[in-house]
């Protein structure tokens, strides 16, 4: 009986500390460069890493971010991520960056989610109308008017996004607290899904005509990463 009670102790304690755990899993060493050769590995830590001997400091190194990118497709933004696959020195600090450009007014990055970290975002050139929506039932909209060396924060998993209302580019970075903070982009997930999702569901859940619902389907879903 007493091993029972210890195991179902176990479970709940499991339970509540898998719940409690709200960002990348702490190190276990100074550093775990991610690698993708399995034959050379000596700690598992969100990826395999290689051996703390063989590091280098290009393994802790980008080139380029102060770059612009080009921002003629259909949303007018271009996403520069600088995550563990740019970076594998980032693996296990659950930090990442990233640089939006915009073109001039009309560039956005559309609505969208980091399922797995909170964002901080500060714009470098430009004036950006940005925004998130709060979880169920309130749905919520918060929005600010961001000019140069402003800073917003956008919270774990809600949807946001920006969008350049100003004559002339845009620049910003943000800062995520993920090595890997994921992308889904709403209208890319639910319109451009692969297979697509059937139309009777989207048509209910949107309120939109069924022909509606296809021709939004046979749409090109931009990925501006």
């Amino acid at each position: 009986m007493k091993a029972v009670h210890f195991l179902i102790a176990s479970v709940f304690l499991a339970l509540a500390s898998s719940l409690a755990s709200a960002s990348d899993p702490s190190p276990l060493q100074d550093f775990c460069v991610a690698i993708n050769d399995t034959k050379n590995v000596v700690f598992v830590n969100g990826k395999f890493c290689k051996d703390p001997k063989l590091a280098t400091p290009n393994d802790f190194f980008f080139s380029g971010l102060n770059n612009p990118r080009n921002t003629e497709n259909q949303v007018g933004s271009t996403v520069t991520p600088v995550n563990v696959a740019q970076i594998p020195g980032l693996n296990t600090l659950g930090i990442s960056l990233a640089r939006i450009d915009f073109a001039p007014y009309g560039g956005l990055n559309p609505p969208h989610t980091h399922p797995r970290a909170t964002e901080i975002l500060v714009v470098q050139e430009g004036t950006l109308y940005v925004g998130f929506v709060t979880s169920n039932p309130e749905n919520k909209l918060f929005t600010k008017v961001l000019n140069k060396g402003d800073v917003f924060v956008f919270p774990v998993g809600l949807i946001h996004f920006q969008f350049n209302i100003g004559k002339t580019k845009a620049v910003a970075i943000a800062a995520l607290s993920s090595q890997n903070p994921g992308v889904i982009t709403i209208a890319n997930a639910v319109f451009g899904s692969n297979p697509a999702i059937n139309p009777d569901v989207l048509s209910k859940a949107f309120q939109l005509d069924q022909n509606v619902v296809k021709s939004l389907q046979k749409k090109f879903w931009w990925d501006n990463n």
